[in-house]
């Protein structure tokens, strides 16, 4: 009886705040006029810089490949991910109120958290062909088909798209009573269960949420190790250096992509406590939010002569 109640008056409160108060990064106006400044640029430059590595594979037809095919989808997720949420960082930067609708907060959450699971398919997928490349030569033509590369592909964003969808509409019913300030740059999962938690007891939702965040994230992360793991020691037994050295090139760029998202996404939502890892929080997500997408071009593009080669008939060079 008293658990109806509760859920009773869980929703008769739920959605009296429709707004949140998006702190950001408080400090003094000038300052914040130099954040978004350098926000902005980082923003611009991995818009390019992404649109440059899709451009190539699509018009440098020795790059209509299952590897770059995987990557050109990985780069255009990529000027995906940084729109779900720095366009409305920068805004914010130059607002007063520094408000976002209730609407609008969960649709970025809904769009943020997709797209992160999205990458972390992708992320194994692109794991799973290294290995079928090299640990199975022979194999990976007869594997590896176009029709089968699109099938993964197609998989990594249906799949992304729906994995998150019951956290999110269990946020949905959830009490927001009052408070509506969340200390981040984005609506993210976390403080708006901390806002949540507030009015009502909700420890359902939290294992739910945290359950799957956390299942989804070490699953791939310990498939992507795996693989790589069986690549690494397939390489070792290369006779010629140099394809040792270009299999190591390939490999070594997935997996700077690979520790440099994870790093940062395990110290954000497999919290070991509280305290100073929840006061690192919004550093840590800008870690993975904003900067891995910027550093990915890069990494890609300077380890790997193809792509450089492609890089530069799209860019006008010699």
């Amino acid at each position: 009886m008293s658990s109806r109640l509760m859920n009773a008056s869980a929703r008769n409160i739920s959605h009296v705040v429709s707004e949140f108060i998006l702190l950001g990064f408080p400090c003094r106006w000038e300052i914040q006029i130099f954040l978004f400044s350098i926000f902005f640029m980082t923003y611009i430059l991995t818009l390019l810089g992404n649109m440059a590595i899709v451009c190539a594979v699509r018009w440098d037809r020795r790059l209509h490949t299952p590897m770059y095919i995987l990557l050109a989808n990985f780069s255009f997720l990529e000027i995906c991910y940084v729109n779900s949420d720095v366009p409305n960082m920068l805004a914010n930067f130059l607002s007063q109120t520094k408000t976002i609708s209730f609407t609008r907060c969960l649709l970025q959450l809904y769009f943020f958290f997709s797209l992160g699971t999205t990458e972390c398919l992708f992320l194994s997928i692109m794991a799973y062909d290294r290995f079928l490349a090299i640990c199975r030569p022979l194999h990976y033509p007869v594997v590896m088909t176009a029709k089968f590369c699109s099938t993964l592909v197609i998989f990594c964003w249906v799949y992304g798209f729906l994995w998150f969808l019951i956290p999110v509409i269990l946020v949905t019913q959830l009490p927001f009573c009052g408070p509506n300030v969340i200390d981040d740059f984005l609506c993210d999962l976390g403080p708006l269960l901390a806002l949540a938690s507030a009015c009502i007891p909700i420890p359902g939702t939290v294992l739910i949420c945290g359950t799957m965040s956390s299942l989804l994230i070490f699953a791939t992360f310990f498939y992507i190790i795996g693989s790589y793991t069986l690549v690494l020691r397939a390489v070792m037994q290369v006779p010629s250096v140099a394809g040792r050295k270009k299999a190591f090139s390939t490999c070594t760029s997935h997996l700077a992509v690979v520790f440099l998202f994870y790093g940062s996404v395990m110290i954000t939502y497999v919290r070991p406590g509280s305290g100073q890892v929840e006061g690192m929080q919004k550093f840590t997500t800008l870690f993975y939010s904003v900067l891995t997408p910027f550093f990915n071009p890069m990494i890609y593009s300077l380890r790997n002569k193809e792509m450089k080669d492609a890089l530069k008939k799209v860019l006008g060079g010699s």
